[in-house]
């Protein structure tokens, strides 16, 4: 990999029905198109999104990267970021860019979006990758102490260890999460899955990705777990690993 160099092909944009600009990188290639899905408060301009560009590019095979409204290169607020508006955003810039089959691979909350979008998509989704991924954290994420602060105030900040200014959850993106909880029954979604997931992750613990395997209803569903992994995997052996089951997907 440290051989490789991306060349960044500049940000597009699609317009919402509502002005509101999508920014997203697409490299050409061959099929099944990987789309990439950050976490949250992340963009495509991440150290994971970015190796997988490069490696894609190499390999003559087609990545589209985005932002989420309010991330970004994209427009619009932040704050008026939900689980269902970011779905919607993901699946207008795929269907504006991709013909065909895509592979979804999700970072953290970007592993509940990948949930959500499969299910929309159906068919045209040929394999899921999670990288950490977080579904339901605005449940087992939330104490009681926690649920009534983000009901009264609108709003909570946590400090983020991750460089960013502090993270801001909304009382519409609890909403929309406890609107969508997936690790509650079965996920109907049948296509091979793999989950990546660092047991020293000190922010979504990684028997969540054990209870997300056992969740879906596929049955080719295999759970990495990275002993001395962290929750951002994107150490030069978390990187291989990752380009390694992609690859074999």
């Amino acid at each position: 990999m440290g051989d490789l160099t991306l060349v960044e092909p500049p940000a597009q944009f699609l317009d919402r029905p509502d002005g509101t600009r999508l920014a997203y990188r697409h490299l050409n290639g061959e099929g099944p198109t990987i789309v990439f899905l950050p976490g949250y408060m992340s963009d495509m301009q991440g150290g994971k999104a970015q190796a997988l560009a490069t490696w894609a590019q190499a390999q003559g095979r087609a990545i589209l990267r985005l932002d989420y409204s309010g991330c970004g290169e994209s427009g619009g607020e932040f704050e008026s970021g939900t689980l269902g508006v970011w779905r919607d955003d993901v699946c207008a810039v795929i269907a504006a860019v991709v013909t065909g089959p895509i592979i979804l691979i999700g970072s953290s909350m970007g592993g509940w979006l990948m949930l959500l979008v499969a299910e929309a998509l159906g068919d045209q989704v040929r394999a899921l990758v999670g990288i950490a991924a977080a579904p339901d954290f605005t449940d087992w994420d939330f104490d009681a102490a926690d649920k009534a602060a983000v009901i009264e105030s609108g709003r909570i900040e946590r400090p983020s260890d991750y460089g960013y200014e502090p993270m801001v959850i909304t009382h519409d993106f609890w909403r929309s999460g406890q609107d969508n909880l997936r690790l509650t029954d079965n996920i109907a979604i049948h296509c091979p899955v793999r989950l990546i997931h660092g047991q020293q992750d000190p922010d979504v613990p990684w028997e969540i990705s054990l209870k997300l395997a056992a969740g879906l209803c596929s049955a080719d569903v295999q759970t990495l777990l990275v002993k001395d992994g962290d929750h951002r995997l994107s150490r030069d052996q978390d990187i291989a690993l990752l380009i390694d089951v992609v690859a074999k997907l």
